[in-house]
């Protein structure tokens, strides 16, 4: 049923992108708020990656788009970062996490929380879907912005 539900989750967020040119992943919601789709799915992959990862398996990953600098560059993309790059990288992360998420559900992460936590693989799963139902929310709201769009 988790699975279910991060992949059902993970789907909608793919949707809600889908049919979109580059300048429209790029739209931002309402000003000032600077939230795009395409930060939206830079971010995900993110969350991917630190969750399966670095917490679950303990991996030295490093970050994919975020800086000392600007802790919310994935929300900040340059112009040469584009929405094929970010859809790609999401997805690879997708894929590794779905390998790492074979574990049983109450495996220990090897790997440690910001906040120095230890989490089992079904928490992690509840997170995740959390995360992804919070930000397909945002991800609803810019798409209407974008092109009236309230489906899908």
């Amino acid at each position: 049923m988790l699975e279910g539900w991060l992949e059902f989750h993970r789907a909608t967020l793919a949707v809600k992108c889908q049919g979109l040119d580059e300048q429209q992943v790029r739209e931002a919601s309402v000003p000032p708020s600077d939230l795009t789709l395409l930060g939206l799915v830079r971010h995900m992959a993110e969350v991917e990656r630190g969750w399966f990862r670095k917490v679950m398996t303990g991996e030295d990953a490093g970050p994919i788009y975020y800086t000392d600098e600007d802790r919310d560059r994935d929300f900040h993309p340059r112009e040469d970062e584009t929405w094929e790059e970010a859809y790609a990288t999401w997805q690879a992360e997708i894929a590794r996490s779905r390998e790492i998420a074979t574990a049983s559900l109450d495996d220990l992460a090897v790997g440690k929380h910001r906040l120095s936590e230890t989490f089992n693989l079904r928490w992690i799963y509840t997170h995740m879907i959390e995360e992804y139902a919070r930000h397909n929310g945002h991800a609803d709201l810019i798409r209407e912005r974008i092109d009236g769009a309230t489906e899908a």
